[in-house]
């Protein structure tokens, strides 16, 4: 027998530590792991962790195997951990009905638990007495389980199984929105059992969903059924929202260590090293000690100030733990492991040194990792002076199983027993390599061979939907029906995925589904029912965001395809050309270039080869008929359909009739397929379904074609024809009268009246009784309206129609929930509160449209035009998150009135018609408009008349402005065309309610007050006044602040007894509870700030808190009791007043804003200069703390 090697009994020396310290433990009946000897139950995290050493071991022996005793030790480990992988999923199916209801309610009702009974795989506390949501456990399971499948185990055994863990990707999918108690399991720092998003569990789950992406369960024994699925459009809203919040871990905690999990092994979920540097070093400077890193500021845990006979702390009383937190050595084993993946050896060497000090001798000189290390209680004071001199004491568990795993870990892979890429076989530590240049490919299909004729006539050769057979193209929300399929199990009854919209990462791939190849149109194409489709400036933009995101996101093997149709309404009015901004697309798209992306345009049959496919082979036909399903249905119908027929021989034909009965079926058929297309709301079927019959299916409901009275030149009286509503005998309005007035109406914009009165009087399904008996309903009447309205694109009109219809905004609640996942909180309505709504967790659709509707005051414009501009927020937040650095709260209601003031100061007009111009901008210009106002950027407006349908209307597009814009108006293009022209208000008289209901319409978003005084006379003023009171109306209504201002007013806090704003005060407890870095505090600031209803005059009190900050700065202990910073913005405005007066100004200029009473000249005076506003506070700031400064007068100079 061959001596045993150095290496050999090196690694049978680890051997016995992990059997002393971790097998030992180990359950013979569940293959489990409890805690530690006082805590028998088994946490999920901490077992996934604790085995690590155990698969880390087994892979070493079979390496080094010496002798045939090691390849059965190698066995024996991996058995162990296969044992224990399949402990825990015993678990979690135990808990399988929690799985499906959690993927639609996201509750922390429905979650799986953190602990089982470690003998039983039992759960051991109830739902409610216990913070159990903590996806990071969850994905963590997921991570490994994937990296142990790829090194060679077997650890999932049945389909049932595949199932189940393809259920666990959809409940760990919606990560990036789901609040949870994170890896401490207490969520806020204030313990008090408050959920919140956590960096460490959106990082944790995008890995194991990359991870698990394509992986199949059973390794290389198995086939397509055992493979799991991923969305990837999740995947990189994972990684978006947590490039958004690091290096923050969440709303409570600036900072905190287990983020390192996340940023290094075993995660490796950040692709920007920077980032992860950042993050890394902003960990170490914070908490780290000398016995390791504290979990977080301020966590009161194990510490002697810690109350151990309550589980939760009272706010103010977290100032206690500062300075005495205790410090896990558990931290310095990631950081080791850290250092051996990024091969950064002086990292390895200083941690193992630092560690080896801190480590416990056990007897027979086994060495063991404590949980941590705390103050002992009669030196507290002494720490509290002195940071980090005082001598600590281990406390907890001993060993931490979870440290002491991944301490072994670690020496095995720094004295060469692992390679990195052993255990990490899945390549996951090249998350920060460069990735290669995406080239997007753009496949443009014609929808009918008039537009492809159309296209060729300006030299654009394309394919119609129908020349790209067998290929066959269908609408996103047809591959979001194909992927509800996925993972359905009825023996454990679980249905699959929740129906969600297609990402464009999504629709960009090919997919083979029975054999035959699909491609999907993009889901903004999809938006029928929103009217953002109907303005093809709008749908350019759409198609540049998708673009530049997959450019950007893009991380599959083969390219990402994009299929584009052209489709009528694509065209101009007359249907001869192309609409100028889709051809100027297609024109870009063919030079390749575009959006930031680099295009290749092409046919489909060419990028078979080069594009990203996969085959969904869960839909391939099974064993039992899916009769009851209706996607497979509809996808059997269509293949089935244009298979062509086989003609029979001429002697076999028997005669007209089997002809005849065989068209018959053909149409049924047909038929049928459309009815199967209506139940999976497929919009525009026509398009997707090969047919000749549909025209003639669709009826049609003949409204009033209205007598176009282009013949009446200048009897425009006709249009002011006063409306009195007709009366019944009893006084009531006439319904039947008003029908018949609906037959005359010259004008759309009255129909639409119209047809609003009686939808308020008799309800949407009310019989008209138009044409016949008992004729179509008011909802009938009002979506043909909607429809001819679209072809005339009026915009004020669309939306309007679309308000009464309650149409449904595609994406709301999906925006809504991009917004608040980037930490931003949203308010709707106009201030002040209780009016302004503050949402600060997703809402399902419904209740968010209600909520809307409340807060607009039942105003249909703004109730749609908020829903609108949600919807652009979350786009400029996914393309240009840095628009909304600084800012944590957006206020929508704000946002539109200030969108309101600025057209009004473009155009020189009343408020009134600044709303009307705002209703009519098109989505494409709004959109446009509400950049400019982000970003602060001059803009410029265009007028000019337009004429539809008899009524002249004036159609505005915003435009960029140069440099010279703000000189030379005419250089910039803007037509300053105080245009006359508006359209007319028909209804003037009649009844009480309906007429308020109906004038809600053209109510305006410009409140009296502030802003009609800025309106007024202002075009003799010259352009570059009134610049100032714009920035500071547009940086109070958005909320922003100079960079560090939250740190800032912290600070102030600490030197005061408060500061009050309107009378509400922000005291300085609030400090005991957060600290300066916290999104938590700075959400709390900016709540009282938003006590102010006026933009430009919150704006000027952040200017004096700016000031009071310089005085903090200087060696002074107290600036005295509760701060009135209004009060300090009075004076200022006083010493303004006076000076100016002195100067001889007049009292016309000195005007005061009637509500504020500040000097309008005030609000418009630049910051600094000797006239700024900075002067004016600077001495009022010196008047109001005098007595506060030190005794030499020379300070404040």
């Amino acid at each position: 027998m061959r001596g045993r090697s150095n290496s050999g009994v090196r690694l049978d020396g680890y051997g016995r530590l992990v059997q002393q310290t971790i097998l030992r433990h180990q359950d013979a009946v569940t293959g489990l792991l409890p805690a530690s000897a006082d805590h028998r139950d088994a946490w999920v995290r901490d077992n996934v962790y604790s085995v690590l050493a155990v698969w880390g071991l087994g892979l070493a022996y079979r390496k080094n195997a010496d002798r045939d005793e090691d390849k059965a030790k190698a066995y024996e480990l991996e058995q162990s951990v296969v044992k224990l992988m399949r402990g825990l999923l015993q678990c979690m199916m135990r808990q399988v009905d929690k799985v499906e209801a959690f993927k639609y309610s996201q509750s922390t009702r429905d979650c799986l638990h953190a602990k089982y009974n470690t003998h039983t795989c039992a759960t051991v506390v109830g739902d409610h007495e216990w913070g159990h949501l903590q996806l990071d456990a969850t994905s963590l399971y997921l991570l490994m389980l994937a990296q142990m499948t790829a090194s060679g185990l077997h650890i999932i055994h049945s389909l049932d199984e595949v199932n189940f863990i393809q259920n666990l990707v959809f409940y760990i999918e919606a990560a990036y929105k789901t609040a949870d108690f994170g890896i401490w399991e207490r969520g806020d720092k204030t313990n008090q059992g408050i959920t919140e998003l956590n960096a460490s569990s959106v990082g944790m789950a995008k890995a194991a969903l990359e991870a698990l992406d394509e992986l199949d369960l059973f390794g290389a024994k198995g086939g397509p059924q055992s493979v799991i699925r991923v969305l990837s459009d999740e995947v990189q809203h994972c990684q978006s929202i947590l490039h958004s919040m690091l290096p923050r871990a969440s709303t409570s905690k600036e900072v905190d260590a287990s983020v390192l999990s996340v940023i290094s092994y075993p995660a490796f979920a950040v692709e920007d090293s920077e980032l992860v540097e950042i993050t890394k070093q902003e960990i170490i400077t914070k908490l780290q000690g000398r016995y390791g890193c504290c979990r977080f500021l301020r966590d009161g845990y194990r510490t002697p100030k810690e109350d151990p006979n309550r589980s939760y702390y009272e706010p103010a009383e977290l100032k206690l733990f500062e300075n005495i937190e205790c410090e896990w050595p558990l931290f310095w084993t990631y950081l080791i492991i850290d250092g051996l993946f990024s091969g950064n050896m002086e990292q390895v060497q200083e941690y193992r040194e630092a560690l080896e000090g801190v480590l416990i001798k056990g007897k027979n000189g086994v060495r063991l990792l404590p949980e941590l290390y705390s103050v002992p209680p009669d030196k507290v004071d002494e720490e509290y002076r002195n940071p980090h001199t005082v001598d600590r004491i281990p406390m907890g568990k001993l060993p931490l199983m979870w440290g002491q795993s991944l301490y072994i870990l670690g020496c095995l892979m720094a004295e060469g027993f692992l390679a990195p890429g052993e255990i990490d076989p899945l390549n996951r530590r090249f998350a920060t390599v460069p990735k290669p240049d995406v080239v997007v490919q753009v496949c443009i299909l014609a929808e009918t061979e008039g537009i492809k004729a159309v296209l060729r006539k300006e030299g654009i050769d394309v394919e119609t939907v129908a020349d790209v057979y067998p290929i066959r193209v269908q609408p996103a929300r047809i591959l979001s029906h194909i992927y509800a399929r996925l993972g359905r199990n009825k023996q454990m009854c679980l249905t699959g995925r929740p129906y969600r919209h297609m990402g464009v990462l999504g629709t960009s791939k090919l997919y083979n589904i029975r054999k035959n190849i699909f491609t999907f149109t993009p889901q903004f194409i999809d938006q029928q029912q929103f009217y953002l489709a109907l303005d093809n400036k709008m749908i350019v933009e759409m198609l540049r965001t998708d673009l530049s995101y997959l450019c950007s996101r893009w991380r599959m093997t083969g390219r990402p395809t994009i299929t584009f149709p052209i489709s009528q309404t694509m065209l101009d009015e007359t249907g001869s050309s192309v609409h100028p901004a889709v051809l100027a697309t297609l024109r870009k798209l063919q030079d390749g270039y575009f959006g930031g992306a680099r295009i290749q345009t092409g046919k489909l049959s060419e990028f078979l080869t080069t594009s990203c496919r996969t085959h969904l082979s869960f839909m391939d036909p099974g064993p039992e008929a899916d009769t009851f399903d209706e996607v497979a249905q509809y996808l059997d119908h269509l293949l089935q359909r244009t298979v062509p027929q086989a003609n029979l021989p001429p002697t076999a034909q028997r005669g007209g009739l089997s002809r005849f009965r065989a068209a018959v079926h053909t149409t049924r058929d047909l038929m049928s397929l459309a009815s199967k297309a209506k139940d999976l709301h497929v919009q525009n079927v026509g398009m997707y379904v090969p047919s000749k019959i549909f025209q003639a299916s669709q009826q049609s409901v003949k409204l009033l074609s209205s007598p176009h009275q282009h013949e009446q030149e200048g009897k425009s009286h006709a249009l002011h024809a006063e409306m009195n509503l007709p009366r019944d005998e009893a006084g009531n309005v006439d319904c039947k009268a008003l029908v018949d007035q609906l037959r005359i109406c010259p004008t759309l914009q009255e129909q639409a009246d119209i047809l609003y009165m009686l939808h308020i009087l008799k309800g949407p399904e009310w019989h008209t009784g138009l044409e016949s008996e008992p004729g179509p309903t008011v909802k009938e009447l009002l979506t043909e309206l909607y429809v001819r309205v679209g072809a005339t694109r009026q915009w004020a009109l669309i939306r309007y129609i679309s308000g009464i219809l309650k149409k449904k905004v595609e994406a709301l609640d999906e925006a809504c929930t991009d917004l608040l996942s980037h930490q931003k909180h949203l308010t709707v309505g106009l201030p002040p509160e209780p009016r302004e709504k503050t949402i600060s967790a997703p809402i399902p659709y419904e209740e968010l449209v209600h909520l809307i509707d409340e807060a607009s005051e039942k105003n249909l414009s703004v109730s749609i035009l908020t829903q609108e501009i949600m919807v652009y927020l979350a786009m400029y937040m996914r393309t240009q998150p840095a628009l909304f650095a600084e800012m944590f709260r957006i206020r929508i209601g704000l946002i539109i009135q200030v969108m309101a003031t600025e057209l009004a100061h473009s155009l020189r007009c009343s408020a009134g018609e600044a709303t009307e111009n705002l209703m009519n901008l098109s989505p494409s210009d709004m959109k446009s408009l509400l950049f400019h106002i982000l970003s602060g950027k001059e803009f410029g407006v265009e007028k000019s008349v337009q004429s539809v349908d008899s009524l002249v209307t004036t159609a505005i597009s915003i435009c960029e402005v140069g440099a010279v814009g703000a000189t030379k108006p005419e250089r910039a293009g803007i037509i300053r065309l105080k245009s006359e022209i508006k359209q007319p208000i028909s209804l003037q008289s009649g009844d009480g309610d309906l007429m308020s209901s109906l004038s809600t319409r053209h109510s305006e978003l410009l409140g009296k007050g502030s802003f009609s005084s800025m309106l007024e006379d202002q075009s003799s003023k010259d352009s570059r006044q009134g610049q100032w009171k714009r920035r500071r109306r547009l940086d109070g209504a958005l909320n922003r602040v100079p960079m560090g201002f939250y740190q800032k007013v912290w600070k102030i806090l600490q030197k005061c007894h408060g500061l009050s704003v309107e009378g509400f005060v922000l005291p300085s407890s609030t400090t005991r509870e957060m600290t300066p870095g916290e999104i938590k505090f700075a959400v709390h600031v900016e709540a009282v700030l938003n006590r102010v209803p006026q933009p430009e005059y919150r704006q000027l009190l952040v200017e004096a808190i700016l000031v009071l900050t310089m005085l903090v700065d200087m060696e002074v202990h107290t600036i005295g009791g509760i701060i009135a910073v209004e009060k300090i913005v009075h004076t200022a405005n006083d010493l303004f007043y006076e000076e100016q007066k002195a100067l001889g100004a007049d009292d016309d200029m000195l005007e005061r804003d009637p509500t504020t009473g500040i000097c309008s000249l005030l609000y418009d005076s630049a910051p600094s200069g000797r006239f700024g506003t900075m002067t004016y506070l600077s001495k009022s700031v010196a008047l109001y703390v005098y007595e506060f400064l030190p005794g030499d007068g020379c300070a404040m100079q």
